[in-house]
């Protein structure tokens, strides 16, 4: 494990290429999937729908994808955290 600057939070070490998870929090299924091919439109990828929030209002949905390395991969995110259609992205 590699600390970054101010040693208190671990940096992430990965090789890339890698498989990565996306959880995205969204108001319904179709909204989050016009989201999701918004941001990656025909990369390869798995979404399958993960919780319900107790007032039905909310979904979490698992992203499954290949990425190449650190910039697709916080771009990705970065996107993803921005599109009107996504709560929250973890």
């Amino acid at each position: 494990m590699i600390l970054n600057g101010n040693d208190a939070l671990p940096k992430l070490e990965l090789t890339y290429p890698c498989a990565w998870r996306y959880k995205l929090v969204g108001e319904g299924d179709t909204l989050i999937f016009t989201a999701v091919c918004d941001v990656i439109s025909e990369k390869e990828h798995t979404l399958i729908p993960s919780n319900v929030s107790k007032n039905g209002r909310y979904l979490s949905m698992n992203l499954d994808l290949l990425v190449m390395n650190e910039d697709e991969r916080t771009f990705i995110y970065e996107a993803l955290k921005a599109h009107p259609h996504i709560k929250m992205v973890l």
